[in-house]
């Protein structure tokens, strides 16, 4: 090989590798670091996130309309309202002549529900200890709200309001909870 040819071989050579080294110092740079800007990953370690489950609109559609027949085979003309985890009012339903006053009834009492994971009827035993519970801004410490539980968390509730009961209204409430399990 003569000596220009060696030259031109040395030199293709090592292009080859100037290119290979920086081809590789680029993707390494487009690799996890770029990646860590744009995404996160959502794995066990990561306690950063966390999830919940919420009611699909269907099965909170479901609730709220059962726990309306169950009112309506009784005779009763009331409001159903349910609410999510967090007291978004996610359905409500207003029966043919219920009161005016019962639709925003119906969603205090699922707010209540869900905010301590207890039926409304078991909470109104804690005013006598507490009274300034019933000045929380959203709840009413009336029998009819149920909340709705996954694994003992509670996910949602359903309310009720307008019977002339609470005791009714707790009734039609569970209703509607209960036809969510079946």
């Amino acid at each position: 090989m003569t000596k220009s040819k060696k030259l031109l071989a040395a030199t293709v050579g090592a292009a080859v590798l100037a290119t290979g080294a920086i081809g590789a110092v680029a993707a390494n740079a487009a690799g996890p670091a770029a990646d860590a800007k744009t995404t996160v990953k959502a794995d066990a370690a990561n306690r950063n996130l966390t999830q919940s489950t919420h009611l699909t609109i269907a099965a909170a559609t479901k609730a709220a309309q059962s726990a309306l027949d169950a009112a309506a085979k009784e005779g009763q003309k009331v409001s159903v309202a349910v609410v999510d985890r967090d007291g978004n009012t996610v359905v409500t339903l207003r029966g043919d002549g219920a009161g005016p006053q019962s639709s925003s009834s119906a969603e205090k009492k699922a707010f209540t529900a869900v905010s301590w994971n207890a039926p409304t009827s078991a909470l109104m035993g804690r005013l006598s200890k507490t009274p300034n519970l019933k000045d929380i801004p959203g709840t009413l410490f009336l029998p009819g709200g149920a909340p709705v539980q996954a694994k003992g968390a509670p996910i949602a509730a359903v309310g009720v309001a307008g019977a002339p009961s609470g005791d009714l209204d707790e009734k039609f409430a569970q209703a509607g909870v209960a036809a969510l399990n079946g």
